[in-house]
């Protein structure tokens, strides 16, 4: 097992790191290595060097993305939609699904690019069952309790947003949602670039993005298609059957070959999977695989841990339980929060929540200084 080293790698992301801040931001925007910039001119050059002939090249770029994603979740690269974030994904999923099975389960732990979709969705008169997310250990058996004959999708986290819970036995939930001729849906977005993927099932669609753990920026998310779906988007881009273009535009609206191509979306800006092919390759450089950074936010996140001792921290003591960032329940955690910004230590909250998120860049002496300046801003829970 390679052991990463924070202080080796800070001589990489000179643009975003300096004495002056701690950046505890990594389950939410981590700093971007130097190459991320080179990536950005990269793609410019390609543009001034070939204009409209620059799509094969951004192109090159998207495809890398993809076998990196594909090599770490499973599947083939053609099986990997991308989208420049997980909303579009979600709709266009959504949109595909049985119009005559208007009932939709899920977990009242979603982040806001299903839950918000969702109550808009129960709005105009989809059924939406959400199942609390708390206890995370009988979760999977609540969710497939909750299915019925009439159910469309399962749509659930892989680790919680708000907690950083992983929550087990999904796989069980999933293989119920099937028996019964449901879609699953997995939100893999706090799993993805943090632990090793487990094999869920093969038959869920798995989204998530680089915007987080990985380092990439915005605009590179995506979409692990089943093989074999026949789904049909209502929500369709132009890219879906990019390859007919030429052909008869009446009739029965056509879909690629690939399981990728029937959600795949229109004209994108291309500047995003540049900036993120360059991050790939100085991650593979650095030797940061995802088993090397699983233990270093294990190693992390157990600091972080037992520096809160006296008050609620709701992220599981157990590694193996835990995504790679550390929540505690506190009052005016906003307040605390951005009191915490005027002393240079960047967290956030999300409701009574303040979450804590390392990095490999993240030393254990800025570990140490952003828990005692929360000591010294907010009140122990015992």
């Amino acid at each position: 097992m390679i052991s990463l080293d924070p202080q080796s790698l800070r001589p990489f992301y000179g643009r975003f790191l300096d004495a002056d801040r701690i950046l505890l931001t990594g389950h939410s925007h981590q700093a971007w290595p130097d190459v991320a910039r080179e990536g950005v001119l990269q793609a410019f050059d390609d543009a001034a060097a070939h204009v409209d002939d620059k799509w094969s090249y951004a192109m090159a770029a998207a495809d890398a993305v993809r076998s990196y994603i594909a090599a770490e979740i499973g599947g083939p690269a053609n099986a990997i939609a991308l989208a420049p974030n997980t909303h579009e994904l979600v709709v266009r999923f959504l949109s595909a699904l049985d119009p005559l099975r208007r009932h939709l389960v899920t977990t009242d732990g979603e982040f806001h690019s299903i839950s918000r979709q969702l109550r808009r969705l129960e709005e105009a008169g989809v059924e939406i069952t959400r199942v609390p997310a708390a206890p995370h250990e009988t979760l999977a058996e609540r969710l497939a309790e909750a299915l019925r004959p009439n159910t469309a999708a399962l749509l659930a986290s892989t680790v919680l947003f708000e907690t950083s819970t992983v929550v087990p036995h999904l796989e069980r939930a999933a293989a119920r949602a099937h028996e019964l001729g449901a879609e699953v849906l997995f939100d893999s977005y706090h799993h993805f670039g943090v632990r090793r993927w487990k094999a869920l099932d093969a038959r869920a669609f798995v989204v998530g993005g680089g915007y987080k753990y990985c380092q990439w920026g915005e605009g590179v998310c995506f979409m692990r298609v089943p093989e074999g779906t026949t789904l049909r988007p209502v929500y369709t881009g132009w890219f879906s059957d990019f390859a007919n273009l030429e052909g008869e535009s009446t009739g029965r609206v056509g879909y690629g070959n690939t399981p990728a191509d029937r959600f795949a979306g229109s004209t994108y800006d291309p500047v995003s999977h540049y900036r993120a092919r360059a991050v790939i390759e100085f991650f593979q450089a650095q030797s940061m695989s995802i088993e090397a950074l699983e233990h270093a936010y294990a190693r992390q996140t157990n600091r972080i841990i037992d520096l809160l001792g006296g008050y609620e921290v709701l992220t599981p003591a157990d590694a193996k339980e835990r995504g790679g960032f550390v929540a505690v329940r506190v009052a005016n955690a906003a307040k605390v929060a951005r009191a915490m910004r005027d002393e240079g230590v960047f967290v956030d909250a999300r409701r009574d929540r303040l979450r804590f998120g390392p990095a490999p860049y993240v030393t254990d002496d800025e570990v140490e200084r952003a828990v005692a300046a929360f000591r010294g801003l907010a009140e122990p829970s015992t």
